[in-house]
């Protein structure tokens, strides 16, 4: 069973705004840190953002300040990543995360995840 449950993605145009989701499948995750990060056709994984286990720590990678924000609901055991300004070079497959760690921004920092959600932005 998949532990997070990305929903979302879309295609939408340059400009646009788009709320990805990431559900928690079978267990809560409440104290963990949620992330979200994101993969383009030919490229490495790359860290987006990422939310401690009450929202009071998050932390984005520097390219992505300023147009998406984390945020999550414990109650909902839901992530989500608002993205605004879209641009095409956003087109990637977004994966939600967690870990029981907080401030990694490595792949390898990250037990468990979800399947992804496909995030296409024409122009």
């Amino acid at each position: 069973q998949v532990p997070l449950v990305e929903s979302g993605g879309e295609l939408v145009q340059a400009g646009d705004s788009l709320r990805l989701s990431c559900a928690a499948s079978g267990r809560t995750f409440s104290d963990y840190t949620k992330a979200w990060f994101r993969q383009a056709p030919g490229k490495e994984r790359e860290f987006v953002a990422a939310i401690n286990w009450n929202g009071a720590g998050i932390y984005y990678a520097d390219s992505m300040k300023g147009r998406f924000t984390i945020s999550r609901d414990n109650a909902k055991n839901t992530v989500y990543l608002q993205m605004d300004s879209l641009k095409p070079e956003d087109t990637a497959v977004y994966y939600c995360a967690a870990s029981r760690a907080y401030g990694s921004t490595r792949v390898t920092g990250y037990p468990y995840w979800g399947q992804g959600t496909q995030l296409t932005v024409s122009s």
